[in-house]
């Protein structure tokens, strides 16, 4: 999978595991936000610029959040080819929608992290919100990217929409913790466990979580009260990819989404919302995963199913 080392791409390095056999997450590296108090980083139409991969949840949640705010036209995207293999992304058109890199026309996107910070030590992910202006990274973190896109472009397109509400924030918050620990990251603990014991217990964690929120789905339209917020959106971008990759590759497999009658129904539900559908692509997901994952799938063999897929 590679990183960037002091500025220079290394092929060998790969997702790395604690003493225990956890899968262990790198924190983002650029974390400014854009606000029309920051001199540094203002809001501004079609000043910045987001790289994302439509296989990866954590860019899909961006892409939802920018459909929902009507910020298309004001914040163009680039879109990495699925296959992520020694190189990390890359901006091969291979794969249709992938765009390559409309700004620069790079090969690849650690080469956009080294225009950046030419001396950077980081694994290189998306999304990525780039500045146009100053030729740099803003941020690279989504669960960032997302609140502010949620809010401070409200001036510019007049869509004051609010995914994440003053008087909800405390148990937005609380979920947002729970499904980022057993579900949204806790699918990446199963699948890239090094150790038995590792595994045993992420997926206790996660399906233990799974059940909850299927018993809450019983009463409830949604995470909080009756509206979408913030929590929905970072929950729904992993039930999307779970039973067609995360349930085999990942061997989450004690339970499809769609054995539980609640949980399931709420995926379907939100699923057919436009700014959900309009991007999900399975293609990229399923690609991404079974082929980019050597160490995991050596043979690179792409599952067919399942048939709702």
């Amino acid at each position: 999978m590679g990183q960037l080392i002091n500025g220079k791409w290394d092929k060998s390095s790969n997702f790395k595991t604690d003493k225990t056999g956890k899968f262990s997450r790198q924190e983002s590296k650029f974390n400014h936000t854009i606000s029309k108090n920051n001199p540094d980083f203002m809001p501004e139409s079609n000043r910045y610029h987001l790289y994302v991969s439509h296989a990866c949840p954590w860019a899909h949640r961006v892409m939802i959040i920018r459909s929902l705010k009507e910020l298309t036209n004001h914040i163009q995207v680039s879109v990495v080819c699925p296959d992520m293999l020694e190189n990390g992304w890359t901006f091969s058109k291979n794969h249709p929608p992938a765009t390559g890199d409309s700004l620069y026309g790079l090969n690849y996107l650690y080469q956009l992290y080294q225009k950046a910070d030419p001396t950077i030590t980081t694994r290189v992910t998306v999304p990525v919100l780039w500045d146009k202006k100053k030729q740099s990274i803003v941020n690279n973190e989504s669960s960032q990217i997302l609140r502010i896109l949620n809010s401070e472009f409200n001036e510019l397109t007049g869509n004051h929409e609010d995914y994440y509400p003053l008087n909800r924030q405390t148990e937005i918050d609380s979920w947002n913790d729970k499904i980022y620990k057993n579900i949204n990251n806790g699918v990446y603990l199963c699948g890239f466990a090094s150790t038995q014991e590792a595994y045993e217990e992420a997926i206790e964690s996660l399906f233990t979580t799974l059940d909850s929120l299927d018993e809450h789905f019983k009463t409830q339209e949604f995470l909080v009260d009756n509206e979408m917020t913030e929590a929905d959106i970072r929950l729904i971008t992993t039930l999307i990819r779970f039973d067609c990759v995360y349930h085999t590759h990942f061997k989450c497999n004690i339970k499809r989404i769609k054995d539980y009658k609640y949980l399931y129904a709420y995926l379907e539900r939100l699923r057919t919302i436009p700014a959900i559908q309009s991007t999900t692509y399975i293609d990229h997901i399923k690609r991404h995963y079974y082929f980019s994952h050597t160490h995991i799938n050596p043979t690179q063999i792409i599952a067919k199913g399942p048939s709702e897929y």
